[in-house]
């Protein structure tokens, strides 16, 4: 299972080198809707998986659900950087985490109550939403890039990812970070669901483990668009990122479940405050990247997708070795040590390499 879901991010990964030079001249609009039919291909093909549960149907699945994500992520980020004003970028970031998460909040009690009536109640449930998100789309009259060309011979992995090297150079603060997030956020989807089982056998209120995760960025994001944070995003960002990984640590001091629900519900808010302030630092880039600007998305997009397939393994390794628990105490010392170093080595201005960007074809 975890070879399965951890092909879907080589996936992303693959589709974040090519996706800068094929998707270049790319509307946003047709990113959401190549993204709709992606996320219907990936139903069906579940569909069919719970009559033919063959390996090859689930990797074909996730070959679908990873080009969708990237597609997802491109359109966000192109709408974000050439639509939203510089001093609004954080807390639009804060309002898309608030329907996200509460996607995956609500969304497991919804399949429960769906798949008890049957697996087509589900998939019926699902078309459901994407019909009406294409209408949406359909009635949207604004786009906010030029008209689609897509020119395959242009496509180089190799070339792009030299670009993201040459980016790389001049972003690696935020870099760290995205990994750092990325690191705990698989985290959680893997070692925690197994941590929320076992917690549940013990008492009820294990079951919340996981699900206060993604409890705090529901309403956080609201009020971090209050703030209107314009200025030291990125210090913010590591401040917020050391004190998600004491109270991450703090798991280790007492094995309560009230304890260590108290410490993931308090070290997810400072999570829920770092991503869109980090989202809003990438944005802010991609503003400034001008026509080259997919190259920034891929770079950042793949960051997510990097720590999906560095993580889990090392974190497996760490379980067997000191259990559940403790996997997440040390994550956070980890965290928290590293957060503390790119507080005092980050830049107060990222400055890309402008004059080789415009070299670049």
């Amino acid at each position: 299972m975890g070879l399965i879901i951890s092909f879907q991010s080589v996936v992303g990964f693959a589709s974040d080198l090519i996706f800068p030079t094929l998707l270049k001249n790319t509307r946003v609009k047709h990113l959401v809707f190549w993204a709709i039919l992606m996320l219907a291909l990936t139903s069906f093909f579940l569909l069919g998986s719970a009559e033919k549960p063959f390996v090859a149907i689930f990797l074909v699945t996730m070959v679908l659900w990873g080009v969708y994500y990237e597609l997802v992520s491109f359109a966000n980020y192109q709408f974000m950087g050439s639509t939203v004003p510089p001093h609004m970028r954080s807390g639009a970031w804060g309002i898309t985490g608030v329907f996200l998460n509460l996607a995956y909040f609500l969304g497991p009690l919804a399949a429960t109550l769906l798949l008890l009536k049957g697996n087509m109640f589900v998939e019926v449930a699902l078309l459901s939403f994407l019909i009406i998100a294409f209408l949406l789309l359909n009635f949207s009259k604004k786009t906010h890039s030029p008209p689609t060309q897509i020119d395959i011979s242009q496509v180089n992995p190799w070339n792009e990812f030299r670009h993201w090297l040459t980016l790389g150079r001049a972003i690696w603060p935020v870099i760290i970070i995205s990994l750092l997030l990325g690191f705990i956020d698989s985290t959680y989807w893997t070692t925690g669901a197994v941590w929320t089982e076992k917690l549940a056998a013990k008492d009820a209120l294990g079951g919340l483990f996981l699900p206060l995760y993604q409890f705090p960025p529901i309403f956080l994001g609201l009020i971090i668009a209050k703030w209107g944070i314009y200025k030291g995003k990125k210090i913010l960002t590591e401040k917020f990122l050391i004190v998600a990984g004491l109270f991450l640590t703090g798991l280790a001091f007492h094995d309560s479940i009230l304890w260590q629900l108290a410490m993931v519900l308090l070290s997810s808010a400072a999570i829920a405050v770092c991503r869109p302030l980090l989202e809003g630092v990438y944005t802010d880039i991609v503003a400034r990247m001008g026509r080259e600007k997919k190259d920034m998305i891929g770079l950042t997009s793949s960051m997510v997708n990097a720590s999906y397939i560095i993580w889990p393994p090392i974190a497996g390794v760490i379980t067997a070795k000191v259990g559940e628990r403790l996997t997440f105490s040390y994550l956070g010392a980890g965290v928290a040590i590293v957060a503390i170093i790119l507080l005092f080595v980050t830049p107060k201005k990222l400055r890309l390499p402008q004059e080789e960007i415009k070299t670049w074809q």
